[in-house]
């Protein structure tokens, strides 16, 4: 703290001596910050809690036990306007609790409100020829480089409550598990 008082009285003494002497006192320009506006976000995520009493109508026998999060991030790309020109999307799912017998068999976003069976806006690309045996109870999925029209991410993102993620499984193919998206807190 001592040093820089000295440096500012040195820096008066300096600044009325030139001052002092007749002549007149020089400035250096002084450059002047300028606001500037944040750069656009391009990654958004969202979550979904899924449950087997979200899906219309409800679960109702053994896989009702089972539950899960999904985790949806869009990838964004930009023009010089600000206005979404392309997207992508990955999507992370956490099962747990499904008897031991559940077999996965696809999944993705749909749109439509909490009681409403809608159709698929973005899909996961699983196949239900493929489906995936939840031997355990549960299972972590990751899809990944899912492509996104651009007018459909730009509604996903100013409407998440307008789409819902959804599970399916042999036992139930109109789905077992699902939840509205939400923005990610």
């Amino acid at each position: 703290m001592k040093r820089v008082l000295i440096v500012l009285s040195v820096a008066g003494l300096v600044a009325a001596a030139c001052g002092g002497a007749g002549g007149a006192a020089t400035t250096a320009p002084v450059a002047v910050a300028t606001a500037t506006a944040a750069p656009p976000v391009n990654t958004f995520v969202f979550t979904a809690d899924l449950s087997p009493a979200n899906e219309n109508p409800a679960i109702a026998d053994a896989e009702a036990s089972g539950s899960g999060t999904a985790t949806v991030t869009l990838f964004t790309a930009r023009d010089t306007t600000g206005k979404i020109i392309g997207a992508n999307a990955k999507f992370e799912i956490v099962l747990k609790g499904f008897p031991s017998t559940t077999m996965i068999t696809i999944s993705h976003i749909h749109k439509g409100d909490a009681t409403t069976n809608g159709s698929v806006v973005v899909d996961s690309t699983m196949k239900a020829t493929e489906p995936i045996a939840l031997t355990t109870g549960g299972t972590s999925i990751t899809k990944d480089n899912l492509t996104v029209a651009a007018d459909l991410a730009t509604d996903i993102i100013a409407n998440p409550g307008n789409y819902y993620y959804n599970v399916h499984s042999q036992v139930h193919p109109g789905g077992v598990v699902r939840a509205q998206l939400k923005p990610k807190a």
